[in-house]
């Protein structure tokens, strides 16, 4: 098993995930309601601290639930945890290997606050810890990059949305998840070819806002983790508050931009970098506007809500970091320096 095909993988086990969770989805989001939670609490590193991000704009834009990323070392290291009172405390972890994850839960339970495991390993030390465990079911994932667990652990955090609002429309929407990230998979040998204009590229800047904060974040990981490039990601809302200055001619930059909320700010911003700064850029959008102002456009299924967009386009950006590491030179499935559970306390 290879990254490329774990890539490759996601519709069959995203549909999975929606298929053989939603009951234990409706248990957790009636515990909730039931606890009257104020706020949840999350704690993750790397890929999974991506996906708290997505949570922090979803259950807060969805659910009215503020989300506090976090900061375990107050935990394991200062021995000063914070006061938790009405907090749903949320752990999420592929492997639920890392210390300092479970002692976030752990001190959550001390302090009598529900706790809930977002994890690929249900026999982990993380689900063991916690009163209620959401399996991503994603199945073994062999590369160090995470990619299947990845959109699985959004798709989880999108599911548990959907059931807080009691929404028959969301689910409805959910259900089309799997077909969206199969439309942009069969793009897999056009942004092969695109991603060689890279090949040479040793810096850029990845923006995204809204719900695709987390996505120009997970996109920069990808990047540095597989082909050693040095991306920044921004919301393209703190971008312009100084880190525009490194704009030149030429300079690379990565935009996801599909349409909704935050559209007119992120195409007002791409006008600007292509016509005054002519900046090279790389866009992922669902609209024809953004994706013409682009030197290399990565299109998305047109269709979609806002609020899923962030499971479907790191589709495509997953499949350019593979391609860019290939055209590199490096070897995808063995990237220097890392390994695939990192335990940090």
């Amino acid at each position: 098993m290879s990254l490329h095909s774990e890539i490759q993988e996601q519709p069959e086990h995203l549909k999975r995930l929606l298929e053989g969770q939603r009951n234990t989805i409706e248990g957790i989001a009636q515990a909730i309601k039931d606890r009257n939670v104020k706020y949840a609490f999350l704690a993750a590193r790397g890929t999974s601290d991506n996906a708290g991000r997505y949570a922090n704009y979803l259950w807060g834009a969805m659910n009215g639930l503020p989300v506090a990323l976090a900061t375990p070392s107050l935990f394991t290291y200062y021995h000063q945890p914070p006061r938790l009172q009405g907090a749903l405390v949320v752990g999420i972890s592929q492997s639920g290997q890392s210390p300092d994850i479970i002692a976030v839960l752990e001190e959550g339970k001390r302090q009598g606050c529900p706790t809930l495991a977002i994890t690929n390993a249900p026999d982990s030390p993380l689900a063991q810890s916690a009163d209620f465990l959401l399996d991503i079911q994603a199945g073994p994932e062999l590369a160090v990059a995470a990619t299947k667990t990845y959109t699985a652990e959004l798709l989880a955090i999108a599911m548990l949305a959907a059931e807080l609002n009691s929404s028959d429309d969301r689910w409805n929407e959910l259900q089309h998840v799997p077909n969206w990230v199969g439309s942009v998979l069969q793009e897999n040998e056009v942004i092969g070819s695109m991603a060689q204009r890279y090949r040479y590229m040793q810096r850029c800047v990845v923006l995204g806002r809204g719900y695709n904060y987390a996505t120009a974040f997970e996109w920069a990981l990808k990047l540095k983790e597989l082909t050693y490039i040095i991306a920044e990601p921004y919301s393209s809302a703190d971008f312009v508050h100084g880190p525009i200055a490194m704009i030149e001619h030429g300079f690379p930059v990565l935009a996801i931009a599909p349409e909704g909320k935050v559209f007119d700010s992120m195409m007002s911003l791409l006008v600007h970098l292509k016509e005054d700064q002519q900046a090279e850029l790389v866009v992922i959008s669902n609209a024809d506007a953004a994706l013409s102002m682009a030197q290399t456009c990565m299109p998305i299924p047109e269709d979609m809500p806002e609020w899923l967009t962030p499971i479907v386009d790191i589709i495509a950006a997953q499949l350019f970091s593979y391609h860019l590491t290939v055209a590199k030179g490096f070897d995808p499935d063995e990237p220097r320096s890392i390994h695939k559970v990192t335990e940090t306390r």
